[in-house]
């Protein structure tokens, strides 16, 4: 039964289609609650924020469950007075360093191409995918972790396309061919970050739909011609952590986070100007807004430096994925930590084009809450580019109300045998 139909049946309290989008991040708890009027698309209702305590978070994880569940509390409350109903389900967004997002293509080469492809085949074929995609996940964790073993959960799943002999098809059941190729992103993390998330909806009594990676999410809710042609890369800056997605030849390669964000630049402002924490950051704000500030020159010289740290950050990150190919001449920004201008202004500098692999000079452009294909907001208070991060986890639900294609059918089918 899909999502929409649980909702249409389930739901009796909240109206007939209604859900929840909570992001929790390191900074702020954000909540939206809107209605899915139509398939594929929805409304927002309801709208609540509130600042998680410098404790409950660390680096877009969780480190205090019944605090942050008291901060869900608040931001709850007010998004459902806003809405004047109070949905029972919810998908939550997840971050952290070690969420790791990628797609792996797994091909085959059949011993008798003249036999129609089945879905036994198909279903085996993508068994093999999961595996691989496990084992290489809990190789990288184990790794970045020190630890022996780590226990990886899968986050998510979603088929990302199919070929045969080199010819793309949505549905390989019933092809004949001798060369399979199937791709599957998947995003896993280590059960005690999946596991508080679980703890957290269920202190609050909702049923979790899904977690969702987030970079995951703002690469699937915007689109454009553009992006479809030549790829794109997403970089969510938000308070602890920088979430960067490829989106390359048509489909989502890879997700990777490091733990660099807003509240580091707040927390080295408070520590060289010898402010308190929240002093530090109002005058980050009102320095990313252009704002008189009598210490502006120094605030801009601290923010400076720091942003070159984040900037080698990135170069990480795209070194990596420009491993595999060449990385695609866009980059498109939300999250709060991109009003910095030096941020903005660290990802046009030529050094950045000239020593990656980029197909010519990137540009940079910043995601509007309106650019959320799919979602509308009828409250007026999603207006920054620090709320396209929610808006993009209610786009999920759309996404997994609607009715499932064939590829992920069989991909569900599997994940509910191996239980990976």
């Amino acid at each position: 039964m899909t999502l929409l139909r649980r909702l249409r049946s389930r739901d009796e309290t909240s109206g007939p289609e209604s859900c929840i989008a909570l992001d929790i991040g390191t900074e702020f708890v954000k909540v939206l609650v809107f209605e899915i009027e139509a398939p594929g698309r929805a409304i927002v209702r309801g709208v609540g924020r509130h600042r998680q305590g410098l404790a409950h978070m660390q680096s877009g994880t969780v480190t205090d469950i019944s605090g942050v569940v008291e901060n869900c509390r608040v931001a709850l409350g007010v998004a459902t007075e806003m809405a004047g109903f109070s949905p029972s389900r919810c998908v939550i967004g997840m971050a952290g360093e070690l969420v790791k997002g990628f797609t792996t293509s797994h091909s085959q080469e059949r011993r008798r191409p003249e036999t129609p492809i089945g879905e036994a085949e198909l279903q085996r074929l993508i068994e093999g995918v999961e595996r691989e995609a496990l084992f290489e996940a809990e190789r990288a964790i184990t790794w970045e972790t020190g630890l022996p073993t780590v226990d990886v959960r899968l986050v998510h799943a979603a088929a990302t396309g199919a070929s045969i002999d080199g010819y793309p098809v949505t549905n390989p059941v019933g092809f004949r061919g001798r060369h399979v190729r199937i791709g599957i992103f998947n995003a896993f993390a280590p059960l005690i970050h999946l596991g508080a998330l679980q703890t957290v909806a269920s202190r609050l009594e909702l049923e979790l739909l899904s977690v969702v990676a987030e970079p995951y999410a703002v690469a699937r809710c915007v689109e454009s011609e553009e992006i479809a042609s030549s790829g794109a890369l997403f970089i969510d800056i938000g308070g602890g952590t920088t979430d960067v997605a490829l989106v390359r030849s048509g489909g989502i390669e890879g997700t990777k986070m490091f733990a660099l964000g807003g509240r580091a630049f707040t927390k080295s402002l408070a520590d060289r100007l010898e402010v308190p924490f929240a002093r530090a950051e109002e005058m980050k704000i009102a320095y990313s807004r252009g704002e008189e500030l009598p210490e502006r020159e120094e605030v801009g010289r601290i923010i400076a430096e720091d942003v070159a740290v984040w900037q080698a950050g990135v170069e990480l990150v795209l070194e990596e994925f420009g491993r595999e190919g060449e990385l695609p001449p866009r980059i498109e920004l939300c999250g709060g930590g991109s009003h910095l201008p030096e941020l903005r202004a660290s990802l046009t500098d030529p050094a950045l084009s000239r020593d990656l692999p980029f197909l010519r000079p990137p540009s940079v452009a910043t995601i509007a809450p309106a650019q959320v294909r799919g979602v509308t907001d009828a409250t007026g208070e999603l207006v920054d580019q620090q709320d396209v991060t929610p808006m993009a986890l209610a786009y999920q639900a759309l996404e997994i109300a609607g009715e499932a294609g064939p590829l992920d059918s069989s991909l569900r089918r599997v994940l509910r045998q191996i239980r990976v």
